[in-house]
């Protein structure tokens, strides 16, 4: 069975380049390590946790939809498998908590009425101009592929929303920028969003700055890849059939040899 324990490791050598590494990673970008956190949904049989989700959007809809759009989603989405997966009705309440502009009516104006789960999530903005307006010129990046967009994924969300600090005595701060260690540059317009007790959990959760910050993040991995569990269960289908088939294969040419070597040992007792 050796060549099928060589052809195995081969198997699991490649599915480990494919896989995101756990390890801190120094990013010159940053100018800081952006620590692994531990996620549930880590590779390569990870789940989302639905609690976490249900929170995290809780922390988007109070703090992050202030400012950001998630211009990719529909409130219906939060009741899919493999989401959040709200009830039908707690997805209706929640559309229907934002008013979003529709029309024209029969008079030809645009009118205001709440949403229903087939809208997009709701913007803050009418557009970029009004965006830009209201942040002193900065643009609030729509968070629908966040977690995706940029390297580190949710431990990169997790990084820049915890840290936050007093810049260096011997940093000179752009006006209107704050400190932040894990932002390139370690300068963002973005004032901190989060602090203890801005959001508040039903669940017994602790409401404190650490647990918005895992929440959301988890929430928005989940938002830029809602088949991300879809896939691990797809991949691990994948590597048993690789698995079963490699050990037919092997089967298969000891069994096809072994008739050539009885063949040739009879051929040669023969002469």
């Amino acid at each position: 069975m050796r060549n099928v324990s060589k052809l195995f490791a081969a198997i699991l050598a490649v599915s480990a380049m494919a896989l995101p590494s756990a390890a801190s990673a120094e990013d010159p970008g940053h100018g800081a390590a952006i620590e692994a956190q531990e996620w549930s949904f880590a590779p390569p049989f990870g789940q989302f946790d639905r609690a976490q989700l249900q929170r995290g959007y809780k922390v988007y809809q109070f703090v992050c939809a202030n400012c950001h759009s998630m211009n990719l989603l529909s409130y219906r989405n939060l009741a899919q498998p493999g989401g959040p997966e709200f009830s039908e009705k707690a997805v209706a309440t929640l559309a229907a908590q934002a008013q979003i502009t529709d029309g024209p009516d029969d008079k030809g104006k645009m009118f205001q009425r709440p949403a229903r789960p087939a809208d997009r999530f709701r913007a803050p903005y009418a557009n970029e101009q009004a965006s830009r307006a209201a942040n002193g010129g900065a643009l609030p990046p729509d968070l629908s592929v966040m977690a995706k967009a940029r390297q580190g994924g949710p431990d990169y969300i997790y990084a820049l929303l915890t840290g936050y600090e007093e810049a260096p005595a011997d940093m000179k701060m752009s006006k209107g920028m704050h400190y932040n260690k894990a932002f390139p540059g370690h300068q963002i317009a973005m004032p901190h969003p989060l602090s203890d007790g801005v959001v508040e959990y039903t669940d017994g959760t602790e409401p404190i700055v650490d647990n918005y910050a895992k929440d959301v993040s988890a929430f928005l991995m989940w938002a830029a890849e809602p088949s991300l569990e879809a896939r691990y269960r797809l991949g691990a289908r994948i590597m048993i059939f690789l698995l079963v088939f490699a050990v037919v294969m092997y089967l298969a040419k000891k069994a096809v040899w072994s008739r050539v070597h009885k063949h040739d040992h009879a051929a040669k007792n023969a002469a």
